[in-house]
């Protein structure tokens, strides 16, 4: 069985995310979202609230094509999930060339760690590209639409959490 780990943050899950993982699914037979557990970062979701929409969001996308997809909630290293859920592939997308800069010293550092798990880089599609959560919190916060972001129960939550 072939095991990807698809890392982030997921404040919230985006439509680009969501293209990511249905794309990743394409590669695998067992996809694991690996939910990080960044303090520094202060979502603005809990770890668990994240984990509900992930697991939500990527139900029809496990069904749609036949992948097994989980949620793993991490603190530690990338590289030590990664051994942890046995993952021999982690998943990254890719909206723009700084993304590459920071993304190639990452592999750079994991494969130093363990150069038996490879990394593989996803662009999202063109309309899913410039999306990033942050961005989606902060027009949601100004009062922007953010339904070409983000599917409708995730605009629903964010929107009850801003207000």
């Amino acid at each position: 069985m072939r095991i990807g780990l698809y890392p982030g943050t997921f404040d919230p899950i985006t439509l680009g995310h969501s293209d990511i993982i249905r794309r990743g699914c394409s590669l695998v037979d067992r996809l694991v979202i690996g939910v990080a557990i960044n303090r520094d970062k202060g979502p603005l979701f809990t770890l668990e609230e994240r984990t509900a929409m992930i697991e939500a969001e990527c139900a029809k996308i496990s069904e749609e094509t036949g992948c097994e997809i989980v949620v793993h909630p991490f603190e530690n290293l990338l590289i030590h999930c990664a051994r942890d859920v046995e993952a021999s592939v982690i998943i990254r997308g890719l909206r723009a060339v700084s993304d590459f800069e920071y993304e190639y010293q990452m592999v750079g550092m994991n494969r130093a760690m363990d150069n038996t798990v490879e990394t593989v880089f996803l662009m999202a599609e063109a309309q899913h590209q410039a999306i990033a959560s942050k961005l989606v919190k902060e027009i949601a916060r100004l009062g922007g639409d953010i339904s070409k972001f983000v599917t409708p129960s995730v605009q629903t939550a964010l929107l009850e959490r801003l207000t």
